[in-house]
């Protein structure tokens, strides 16, 4: 065998190396066709999925999206009349009327999660996939994509919609309502959101933006990528070497790097006391107060369940009681269990029990939101003096606070801890061990 040959067939195991971002297994992608998906062998993580006309597919949803967001914000949202008082209020009026009831912090967080981020990923969206399309990436593409992917689990359209439709039902006995043509707008443009952040081919666009440095000399699949000084960009997936101190930049897109994040679990639990201790107040204090007629009635988080039980929604009520009360329970508890099993090891079925555990919880952590967009729209429609209104209490901004605080719990906590052994060399699975090195992973077609 000469030189020149060894030399090729090295630069070909060194092409499209992937470290599997929930378990560290160093992989190689096989060529994908469209509507395939590459997944880990191990732990069944989506490395690379792929789309058929990608940039054309992204640019028409995020267009369609931009102009959804546009309707939606020119026309009435949702109008109501009640003892001879009519009021109709915007999709921007749920974040003011926060802001002028002494409550900012809640109201510029409605307004960030459900107009200005996606407004800005949409933009993003459309800024990369035109130059993408004419063959030549736009200035500051690089940057800009690196933003697009950290933006994903902040946009909240979609948890809104579902806010604004608990908002009809809970104001439907005590006012006749009708929807806008922004009602309608709006959840054509969270659909349309969703639809474009799924289309989103990573792995191409960044591929297209800034080409794929090889992989460092002497990887090898199987293998997980810290036991040999590598690991994989977060961001845009290529693999990198660190240096002696285990940290560094990407080289293809300069997202900072580490072996596992730091501190992870003490920052995880850290953030989990945080959380506990502003649900205390977010269950105790009222987090709305309904005026008729001159009478307050204050309305606390588990009184609004109680509330739909005896108007016989049940439906609703147990909306609210899992978005509001099961979901962040049950996501800090989640989280502890999974930050005191972290160093137990186990064999592979407890790994993966452990990792679709961290999946759910970090996938529905943003749904408790719901409960603080039913009260942005209520306090933006219903305020009528003393004949009737709704004004937010000081258990919303707690309550925001638990939500937020989760999130953070969830993203702050590495789950290639999970898959570590104590000796950080997990054996090769005998899958891997019958396959070349250019084909280690699963090929799932979609079509």
């Amino acid at each position: 065998m000469t030189s020149k040959t060894v030399a090729s067939e090295s630069r070909q195991t060194r092409r499209r190396l992937r470290a599997c971002q929930e378990c560290d297994l160093l992989v190689a992608l096989p060529p994908l066709a469209p509507h395939q998906r590459a997944g880990c062998p191990r732990c069944g993580h989506t490395l690379s999925h792929r789309h058929y006309r990608p940039a054309e597919r992204s640019l028409a949803f995020a267009i369609s999206a931009l102009i959804a967001l546009a309707a939606a914000l020119s026309f009435p949202f949702i109008s109501f009349e009640a003892r001879g008082v009519t009021n109709a209020i915007g999709v921007i009026d749920t974040a003011a009327g926060l802001i002028d009831f002494h409550a900012p912090i809640v109201g510029i967080l409605v307004l960030v999660t459900i107009i200005v981020l996606p407004a800005c990923y949409l933009l993003a969206v459309i800024w990369l996939h035109t130059g993408l399309l004419r063959r030549h990436p736009l200035p500051r593409s690089r940057p800009i994509a690196r933003a697009l992917a950290h933006l994903g689990p902040w946009m909240m359209a979609d948890v809104f919609v579902i806010g604004a439709l608990v908002s009809l039902i809970k104001i439907a006995g005590m006012a006749s309502v009708d929807l806008g043509l922004s009602f309608w707008s709006f959840c054509i443009y969270a659909l349309l959101l969703l639809l474009t952040t799924r289309s989103i081919d990573s792995d191409w666009m960044w591929f297209s933006i800034a080409g794929e440095p090889l992989a460092p000399e002497g990887c090898r699949v199987g293998r997980t990528a810290a036991t040999q000084s590598l690991t994989g960009c977060p961001t845009c997936g290529l693999v990198n070497r660190l240096g002696h101190f285990g940290r560094g930049r990407c080289q293809r897109c300069s997202e900072p790097l580490r072996f596992r994040s730091p501190h992870s679990v003490q920052k995880t639990w850290a953030l989990l006391a945080a959380a506990l201790i502003f649900y205390i107040p977010a269950n105790l204090y009222p987090i709305m107060t309904t005026t008729s007629l001159g009478n307050t009635t204050p309305s606390t988080i588990i009184g609004g369940v109680l509330l739909f039980v005896g108007h016989g929604d049940w439906p609703i009520a147990l909306v609210i009681f899992t978005a509001s009360v099961v979901v962040p329970i049950g996501k800090m508890l989640a989280m502890a269990w999974l930050c005191l099993t972290i160093k137990r090891g186990g064999n592979a079925a407890f790994k993966h029990k452990r990792q679709k555990l961290y999946r759910i919880t970090e996938f529905i952590g943003r749904w408790s939101m719901i409960d603080v967009f039913v009260v942005s729209i209520l306090v933006a429609l219903v305020h009528a003096g003393s004949l009737l209104s709704i004004t937010p209490g000081p258990a919303a901004l707690a309550f925001a606070a638990v939500v937020i605080i989760t999130m953070l719990a969830a993203n702050s906590f590495d789950s290639r801890l999970i898959w570590d052994s104590r000796d950080m060399q997990p054996p090769m699975p005998a899958s891997l061990k019958r396959q070349s090195p250019y084909s280690p992973v699963k090929e799932v077609d979609d079509a």
